[in-house]
């Protein structure tokens, strides 16, 4: 039951009465109609803006359109004990204390409370880790990874269809030089020959594991020379770091639908397929653009290249799409896996990138307009850096040097569950601070170990009393009344569905995490009047739990097991 949404319905409702009757005027889109959770300084439960959005298309005081219409419609709701306008024209409602009994009794049934049961279902895509298929992933890949994968499963939470996919760039400069740095490294197992000195090469200890997995168990017999069998050695490496990549997402609870090849896609003909489309409407050109900023001393000229019209769908230049070698630039890989991409029909298409990649999104956006004639839609969310703190001290990473914590070092140090709880902590368009001292704290500073304990003491109350979990209410004592306390719980968890629908809106699952914190610090803070007084008591002195007690309890069991599952953390019942 989404009362936010219930009253959204209701009062558009009974305004477009009013309408009929050529009282009012109702704009065609409600969407800015909200009714939203109040500041904490008034005493309501939910508040409204529809004076303020009525009082201009009809021309009238947000006031006038409270007294003539709203009050008229709220006076004739049972569940209000009183309703008000306040300045500058939101209107407060606050319920009867009997209307959170029916409430709980309603949730208590709904195993995917929060769901919502009559949205469109739609087909979505999101793409997401995506990294260089060159090593082991590290801490800075877990961001995007968490975010891509509880994003994906809070649009399966509202039943939306969803795959997970990972796009493999094995085709370009980084992979010939990991190809490169294997080799290197088969010559020193093989042979005793050094490693070169060389900072396109990649000295990392996993670079060996990969050259003697490849020595084991490959058919190549011969490593004396590379052009022989760059080929087979370059796929090998790939499929090796693969494994690896694989298992390590597999560690923090990641498996993906699909994996994409850019070296496939480029092989298929893919890019030209998708120029074909762009230059039926003339998007393609030869031309001249600036040379890069780091590239502008090499450079005599300017030359002419192949270019995409980025620029009319937004983009602040035009798109190179050949290298000076006449080899395809990187953006027209990406160009042509987006027009794969669409030709899958999906709905929405999401790709969450790293924070060095925010510059992208102007021109795949472009390229996606452009490829779909403004048909498919997609969204674009950046994960910020992870600042990692280690004894006090910011501890930095180089994949080259290979002195970088790799995702597997994180699970094995920190485990899984608090790995992807702490990476949702905070909006993914800022920078993130993983303190690994603070992760494993046995207090409310470890929002993980908060939230999981408030679970555990509520299934402890349930075991004191001998009381099952998720028992099947139904003689509840309808005239009982929650304290202002308990109410106080029960206001947070009508606002479960808010924020599952927030999240999905806004693409901010990180909403989950500050949600579920919030709940257990209420639930946790009424635990502790307990201690000082027997009416903030779950059990009686016979050990015994009240009936309406029990629903509030599972209710918030339910609401913390589906907000963790999203998430894909644990809820132990004994911490």
């Amino acid at each position: 039951m989404n009362i936010f949404d219930y009253y959204h319905s209701s009062l558009l409702t009974g305004l477009k009465e009013f309408e009929k009757k050529g009282a009012i005027k109702i704009p065609e889109k409600t969407n800015s109609i909200s009714v939203e959770v109040p500041p904490d300084k008034f005493d309501a439960d939910i508040s409204t803006n529809v004076c303020m959005v009525l009082s201009g298309i009809n021309k009238s005081k947000p006031k006038d359109i409270y007294e003539n219409y709203v009050s008229k419609l709220l006076s004739k709701d049972d569940n209000l004990e009183n309703f008000e306008i306040v300045n500058p024209g939101f209107v407060n409602l606050k319920f009867k204390k009997k209307f959170w009994n029916s409430f709980l009794e309603k949730i208590v049934q709904l195993k995917e409370y929060g769901s919502n049961k009559n949205e469109k279902t739609r087909k979505y895509l999101v793409e997401f880790v995506s990294a260089n298929p060159t090593g082991p992933l590290h801490v800075g890949h877990c961001r995007g990874a968490v975010f891509g994968d509880v994003l994906s499963n809070l649009l399966k939470f509202n039943n939306h269809n969803v795959t997970k996919e990972y796009y493999i760039n094995d085709h370009g400069n980084q992979i010939t030089n990991f190809t490169h740095s294997v080799f290197y490294r088969i010559l020193e197992l093989k042979h005793k020959k050094k490693f070169p000195d060389d900072e396109n090469l990649y000295p990392g200890e996993y670079i060996k594991e990969i050259a003697q997995n490849i020595i084991s168990n490959s058919k190549i017999d011969k490593f004396d020379e590379l052009e022989p069998i760059f080929e087979e050695l370059q796929k090998l490496c790939i499929e090796n770091s693969l494994l690896i990549i694989k298992s390590n997402l597999k560690k923090i609870g990641i498996v993906h639908d699909n994996f994409v090849s850019e070296k496939s896609i480029i092989g298929n003909k893919e890019v030209e397929k998708a120029l074909k489309k762009l230059k039926e409407q003339n998007l393609v050109f030869e031309g001249k653009i600036e040379a890069p900023q780091g590239e502008k001393k090499k450079i005599s000229e300017t030359r002419n290249q192949l270019l995409f019209r980025s620029t009319e769908f937004g983009d602040d230049k035009d798109r190179a799409l050949k290298k000076g070698d006449d080899s395809w630039t990187y953006f027209a890989g990406d160009l042509a896996y987006h027009n794969n991409k669409i030709s899958r029909n999906f709905d929405i298409l999401i790709n969450i990138l790293g924070a060095d990649h925010a510059g992208y999104i102007k021109r795949i956006s472009s390229v996606v307009d452009a490829l779909s004639k403004s048909k498919q839609k997609i969204e674009c969310k950046v994960t910020q850096l992870v600042k990692l703190i280690k004894d006090n001290k910011p501890f930095k990473m180089s994949k080259r040097k290979g002195d970088y914590i790799t995702l597997e070092d994180l699970i094995n140090e920190v485990g899984k569950d608090a790995a992807r709880f702490i990476m949702l902590s905070r909006v993914s368009d800022v920078e993130l601070e993983f303190d690994f001292e603070k992760v494993k704290l046995k207090s409310k500073d470890n929002p993980l170990y908060y939230v999981q304990y408030s679970y555990a003491r509520i299934c402890s109350i349930f075991s004191n009393s001998k009381t099952p979990i998720n028992n099947d209410y139904k003689n509840l004592d309808k005239n009982f009344e929650f304290n202002d306390e308990e109410i106080k719980i029960i206001r947070k968890l009508s606002e479960w569905p808010k924020c599952i629908e927030t999240s999905i809106n806004k693409l901010e699952p990180h909403r989950l995490t500050t949600y579920l914190y919030q709940l257990a610090s209420i639930f946790h803070s009424y635990w502790n009047m307990g201690r000082d007084s027997e009416d903030f008591r779950f059990l009686d002195k016979d050990k015994k739990i009240d009936t309406n007690k029990a629903v509030l309890l599972n209710c918030i069991l339910l609401v913390i097991k589906n907000g963790m599952e999203i998430i894909g953390v644990d809820t132990p019942e004994n911490m």
